[in-house]
């Protein structure tokens, strides 16, 4: 059981509990030395956030932290979260450190802490840095001689964008297309669009006026419907929307469809496995639409679960050598070119596979979704979960459905909510056993 780390680093409300500035302060110690003692030479960490305006409370504690553990830093600001993994990589650093609550709203945050792989931390390494953060401070910090010094670098997103171009022809053009983009006032709001108009693309910009408090409100991926309206309004090709640290995206085609993961894995990995680059199979989680694994089935495509959470995805990715694997909620992974999930990579691989005329609505569909129910309980205590009323009504509705349908119910690692989650052809039956569960929350 970890003490700080959820399932996708540390998150929760601004001032209280770890998201303070103590806290980051002890963090960054604690995260410095174990990434330090490795071994002698120049140790660097890199640093981005989301537009958040707590980030600018909480990155000069966490920067502290690190220099006082004897981390060179480097601070990027507001990039994406796959922006920040890549360039951990491409400059060699010891790792990577994104000040983000992803889809949360303003007033949370918390951390993603990547490797010098630019790999998310595995549980095992979050529980020895967790003990440093406990640990006796003065043991971690270094004479003054050794402190580390700090940079600020203002070319980030364009890294960022020449990395991702890198990944596709350089023939791959957007001429003629109209596309909406929704940055979700957050991380991708500078990169997202102009990627796409040095491609070609005609670019009708949503939530790229951040101001420190209204990321993710009423837009982005959380909110797909302010980008449908402006895809019927300006008659759009494609609509994106990302999320506050534009790690995924939900689309909608330009008849007004909102297009959610499971149906963006489908087609990617229906294409890859035509184009024979699809390596072992594609990884979804417990979330994965019913219908997606029966879409894999009929196509001989092998399709394996995890937990949810891209993390989790990505080492299962790993472990069975697989090259495509994601969300629901759109977290995606295109294990070739990158480590983590990307809403504006993965939108390019849709773009480009649109590039010859074809239509959003066409090959989006690839599948036909079980109906699925989602209730997410907001409550005081999640180990609510483990009550004798809450697991008794959970088995009284697995006995409901039986062999016509599917429930999962699960803590959020991010928020203090009981996702209930179920599926079934039989929609009257499916929203009963949901009622079962909900009831006992």
């Amino acid at each position: 059981m970890k003490k700080y780390f959820g399932t996708d680093g540390i998150r929760g409300t601004v001032n209280e509990g770890n998201i303070t500035g103590q806290h980051f302060y002890k963090f960054g110690l604690a995260a410095g030395s174990f990434f330090k003692i490795k071994d002698k030479k120049k140790h660097l960490a890199i640093i981005a956030k989301d537009t958040r305006i707590s980030g600018y409370m909480l990155e000069p504690a966490l920067v502290s932290g690190l220099t006082s553990a004897g981390m060179h830093v480097i601070t990027f600001g507001p990039i994406p979260t796959n922006a920040l993994a890549m360039l951990t990589r491409s400059m060699k650093a010891d790792m990577g450190i994104m000040i983000t609550a992803s889809h949360n709203p303003y007033h949370d945050n918390g951390l993603k802490l990547f490797g010098p792989d630019g790999l998310k931390l595995s549980d095992k390494v979050e529980k020895k840095i967790e003990k440093l953060i406990d640990q006796k401070q003065s043991k971690l910090l270094v004479p003054v001689e050794e402190l580390g010094r700090v940079t600020r670098l203002e070319d980030g997103n364009e890294r960022y964008i020449e990395i991702l171009k890198g990944n596709f022809p350089e023939s791959f053009t957007l001429n003629g297309m109209k596309v909406v983009i929704d940055c979700a006032n957050g991380a991708g709001y500078k990169s997202a669009p102009k990627i796409l108009r040095e491609l070609g693309a005609t670019v009708f910009s949503l939530g790229v006026n951040p101001d420190g408090i209204n990321i993710n409100e009423n837009c982005g991926s959380t909110h797909p419907e302010t980008m449908r309206q402006a895809v019927k309004k300006h008659k759009a090709d494609l609509g994106i929307a990302l999320d506050g640290d534009a790690d995924r995206l939900i689309l909608c085609d330009e008849q007004g469809t909102i297009i959610d993961g499971d149906q963006i894995i489908g087609m990617i990995a229906t294409r890859w496995n035509k184009k024979k680059i699809l390596e072992g199979g594609v990884v979804g989680t417990l979330m994965s639409n019913l219908g997606l694994e029966q879409h894999f089935k009929k196509n001989n495509i092998k399709f394996a679960r995890s937990d949810v959470g891209d993390r989790y995805v990505k080492e299962k990715m790993q472990k069975l050598e697989y090259n495509l694997g994601g969300e629901q909620s759109g977290h995606i992974i295109l294990g070739d070119f990158t480590t983590t999930g990307d809403g504006l990579l993965v939108a390019l691989e849709v773009l480009f596979s649109m590039r010859k005329g074809s239509k959003a609505s066409k090959i989006l569909k690839v599948f036909k979704a079980v109906p699925q129910i989602l209730e997410n309980k907001t409550v005081k205590d999640k180990n609510i979960i483990k009550s004798k009323s809450c697991i008794s009504a959970i088995k009284k509705a697995e006995k409901l459905l039986g062999d016509k349908g599917r429930l999962l119910v699960r803590k959020s690692g991010t928020e203090p909510k009981i996702r209930i989650m179920g599926e079934s052809h039989d929609k009257k039956l499916l929203a009963k056993a949901i009622s079962i569960v909900s009831k006992s929350i």
